[in-house]
């Protein structure tokens, strides 16, 4: 998987290009708005990991470039602003995530994972997963050919964990994802508990096995 990242702290960008390597990412990188789209016309990235702020440019102006170009990668703004018009005017030129800095680089690599495989499921009506079946057009969910009705929030929650099957995926990267539009709650491990246990209930009822795993004092891990 090859991403791209565009961050001009350099101590950021390494940071992110080390552990990004090491989780499995191809990585290469720009720190400047001209560099960044040189690099964006000589190869095809997986995903892109944006920063708004560049020293001669703005990372939104070039995510306008990439919409207009039709590019596919799948694109992170990272900001330091908490601007919450940023974030939406990201998200409306077609950005796939947002995240403020600063974050955790798990949660990163998670959200990574989780766009790529979104990607990949472009052009599918259907996602399998051992007893579990999603019809991605009607956002329907079914366990043994038995219909699961789930909330919004435990759908996304299903689909984040079919993104990321067989990853650990920490309570701060599940919190965000649940969240995305409150960071007040980005901290708020109760809520995920709820949700994933809600989640558990409704497909063990429905006599799927269990695959959602809890990893102690991390987070969870599916199984299938």
């Amino acid at each position: 998987m090859k991403i791209l990242i565009v961050e001009d702290e350099k101590a950021l960008q390494q940071s992110m290009m080390q552990y990004l390597n090491t989780a499995g990412f191809q990585c290469e990188s720009a720190d400047n708005f001209r560099r960044a789209l040189r690099l964006l016309d000589e190869a095809d990235y997986d995903a892109i990991v944006l920063d708004i702020m560049l020293p001669d440019g703005d990372g939104l102006s070039l995510l306008k470039i990439l919409k207009e170009d039709k590019k596919q990668e799948g694109v992170i703004v990272v900001s330091a602003r908490g601007d919450v018009d940023d974030r939406i005017l990201g998200l409306k030129l077609g950005a796939d995530d947002y995240l403020s800095k600063p974050f955790h680089m798990a949660e990163l690599a998670a959200r990574l994972h989780a766009i790529i495989r979104r990607k990949q499921f472009q052009g599918m009506n259907e996602l399998k997963a051992g007893e579990i079946c999603v019809n991605l057009e009607r956002r329907e969910v079914y366990v043994n050919d038995q219909p699961v009705n789930l909330t919004r929030k435990e759908y996304d929650l299903l689909l984040f964990f079919l993104a990321n099957k067989n990853r650990v995926i920490s309570r701060q990267a599940l919190a965000e994802h649940l969240c995305q539009d409150h960071q007040e709650w980005f901290d708020d491990f109760d809520l995920v508990y709820a949700h994933v246990k809600n989640l558990k209930k409704k497909l063990a009822d429905r006599g799927c096995t269990d695959c959602i795993k809890s990893v102690y004092g991390i987070g969870y891990r599916f199984i299938c």
